[in-house]
């Protein structure tokens, strides 16, 4: 009875002892070793030997690319503006006892320094550029944490600025001052439109008054020419003014006598003495 429970107990033991000095680690993980307490190594996927009691595994370290959300901030921009950034970065561990025995945390310090770069790079533009300029900020930002945390055993493979966008606050200003400036031009527009309307008007004005007095001129000189053929004529400086005269008040009455509207037919008040004026005129 003794020696079959000796057996049993060595059995266990014996199986006890292999599973601790087998490890089979699967494809994507690296696991960290320690001898005593302190680092021996990193074992990769596939079956691996450690010493039992003796080596331990302290870490299991993904091999894959990690996915870290960098939390939303408030980021203030060099002209004071407050805007709401956040970002995501990819990262890759190639050196898991680096990453594991470097850092307390390197999940949070990562955040922490993409979070504090930005801020920095942020700082140092405008809120137009800010909010333009995402490849710019990126460019940066994987700059500024590269080498940072390759200290740490770990690869930046990109990081991506996801969201960038004024806060309320200030989103509410720059509406109400989009709407103030679109007003402005509104404005602008009309008045130039009122402006160009009233110089066309005064120009329209001008060349009208250019023209009237033209034709004025024109008709003042074929009315000389006229006076001055009659004259030619009958050799009197004064008969050909009073023809002239007599002839256009013949006219306007004509003109007068044969509108629709016309109840009164005007008649010279002494026409016999103007009949045999003329008339006398005409026998000498």
């Amino acid at each position: 009875m003794d020696t079959l429970i000796v057996t049993a107990v060595f059995v266990i033991l014996v199986i006890i002892t292999l599973s601790l000095g087998v490890r089979i680690v699967p494809q994507g993980k690296k696991y960290v070793v320690q001898r005593l307490g302190k680092f021996h190594g990193t074992i990769g996927p596939g079956l691996n030997l450690i010493i039992p009691y003796i080596d331990t595994i302290a870490y299991k370290v993904t091999t894959k690319d990690i996915v870290l959300d960098i939390p939303s901030q408030e980021v203030i921009t060099r002209d004071n503006a407050v805007i709401i950034a956040n970002a995501v970065a990819y990262i890759n561990i190639v050196a898991p006892e680096k990453a594991v025995y470097g850092v307390e945390n390197y999940e949070i310090a990562i955040q922490t320094l993409v979070q504090t770069s930005l801020r920095s790079i942020v700082g140092e533009m405008d809120l137009d550029d800010a909010l333009s300029s995402r490849e710019q900020i990126k460019a940066k930002l994987k700059i500024a944490i590269s080498d940072d945390i390759a200290d740490w055993g770990i690869t930046l493979k990109t990081v991506e600025i996801q969201d960038i966008n004024p806060s309320d606050t200030m989103q509410k200003a720059m509406e109400e001052q989009a709407a103030a400036e679109r007003e402005r031009r509104a404005t602008v527009t009309r008045a130039e439109g009122e402006k160009t309307a009233a110089i066309l008007e005064a120009e329209g004005r001008l060349e009208a008054s250019r023209r009237d007095a033209k034709a004025k001129v024109v008709l003042a000189e074929a009315s000389q020419i006229a006076i001055q053929k009659v004259t030619d004529v009958i050799q009197n400086h004064e008969l050909p003014v009073m023809y002239l005269l007599g002839e256009k008040y013949i006219d306007s009455i004509s003109t007068m006598a044969s509108s629709e509207n016309a109840s009164i037919v005007l008649l010279p008040g002494d026409l016999p003495a103007s009949v045999r004026s003329l008339l006398g005129t005409m026998k000498s």
